[in-house]
């Protein structure tokens, strides 16, 4: 295949915002230096196509309005676009869908939900190759830390990736024997991935008025194959590693601090026989701020910023609470479960679930000197609301609370 002269240019029409994310970040694997556009119709697709060629289609085939097998036969009639690789990613697996699409020629007709990883692979050999060294996307160097912060928090980058999930979820989608337990236990300790399938769950059952609020639903939701691909499109958005071993450590320390509040407040949540899985999901995702700054202050470095042990601790004093709040609401996270979030933190006025007080005692409890007992917290506002006696305070596993 010629190497590409011009920046390959990749036109998505899929209606989901979850799945449209996923299909760029497949995308931007195989080619770092692609121009993605998304769009969430076909009448917009075919326009867009009609005015510039893109050099690859990716459409949904029950897009509304125009779906994906009508844009792509509107296509084929074009005398400049006969031969537009075209992926088709449909639900309709009958036979007389799979004939009526064949004589247009897609370049792959895949079934929902697709395998992302599969279709990686054959994005490999539908988009041209780069010209000269590939060239790896880099964050824009701004002249001052906090401008390029105050713009990277907008974009929701994320967390880095901590450990090899890339390679655990393409491993799972090849053998495609996974179930949704064992799911369930792989993700359930990873604060970003539990937040991105809630969030994705919970987006989809909008209409229906139940939003997912814990890890167990939103597996319920998806399934397993959805579960896959969206956790693999996290994994790929997340590959920066953090170089850099000061932040290393903050970064495994803020994992570690997620884990601990998670469990503390599942503890907490039932011994009061409240809703302990929904107590976790607050705690694991309490720090998603700190984790994406973190991600953040690598990627100033990668582009050729200097980072001073003074700047990391002024940025982590600073900024993570709004880089956690800009995360939470990109993704849309369900509003009673970002309450309970902001529970950890404080408690303002009006009236809390007793789940909310749960989540401020378990922050005051990680917050305790490390001399001090559970006890000392007898006269806490959570405390007494919630009419705790000082035996249960007595009775919190120190492991849950003090760090080893």
């Amino acid at each position: 295949m010629t190497a590409s002269a011009h920046p390959v240019e990749v036109l998505i029409a899929e209606a989901d915002p979850w799945t449209s994310n996923l299909l760029q970040q497949l995308v931007l694997d195989v080619r770092g230096d692609a121009r993605v556009l998304q769009v969430s119709d076909g009448q917009t697709a075919l326009a867009r196509c009609k005015r510039r060629l893109p050099d690859l289609v990716i459409a949904d085939g029950e897009l509304p309005g125009l779906d994906g097998v009508e844009l792509l036969r509107q296509l084929r009639r074009h005398p400049r676009t006969p031969a537009l690789p075209f992926v088709l990613i449909s639900g309709r697996l009958d036979a007389s869908s799979v004939r009526a699409a064949r004589p247009l020629a897609p370049s792959a007709y895949l079934a929902k939900p697709f395998n992302a990883e599969s279709l990686r692979q054959r994005l490999r050999g539908l988009l041209p190759v780069a010209s000269g060294e590939p060239q790896s996307r880099q964050p824009l160097l701004l002249s001052e830390l906090r401008d390029f912060l105050d713009t990277v928090r907008e974009e929701g980058q994320g967390a880095p990736l901590l450990s090899d999930v890339r390679n655990a979820v393409s491993q799972g989608l090849q053998a495609g024997e996974q179930d949704l337990g064992e799911l369930a236990a792989v993700f359930g300790a990873d604060p970003q991935i539990t937040a991105l399938l809630i969030a994705a769950a919970s987006t989809a059952a909008q209409h229906q008025g139940m939003p997912c609020h814990t890890l167990a639903q939103a597996l319920q939701r998806l399934g397993v194959a959805r579960t896959l691909n969206l956790v693999l499109g996290l994994a790929l958005q997340r590959n920066a590693q953090l170089r850099d071993a000061r932040l290393a450590e903050l970064a495994a320390q803020t994992w570690q601090r997620a884990r601990r509040s998670a469990e503390l407040a599942r503890w907490l949540a039932t011994e009061l026989k409240l809703d302990a899985e929904l107590c976790y999901t607050a705690g694991l995702l309490h720090n998603l701020g700190e984790l994406a700054l973190l991600r953040s202050l690598q990627d100033w470095q990668e582009a050729g910023g200097e980072l001073s042990n003074a700047q990391i601790d002024d940025a982590m004093q600073r900024r993570a609470a709004s880089f956690g709040s800009a995360l939470r609401i990109r993704w849309r996270l369900p509003f009673g479960l970002r309450e309970l979030i902001a529970a950890f933190y404080g408690l303002g006025s009006g009236v809390f679930s007793r789940e909310a007080l749960v989540l401020n005692l378990s922050g005051l409890l990680l917050a305790l000197p490390a001399n001090a007992l559970p006890a000392s917290l007898t006269e806490a506002r959570c405390v007494r609301m919630l009419r705790l006696n000082v035996a249960l305070l007595e009775q919190v596993p120190v492991e849950l609370y003090q760090a080893s």
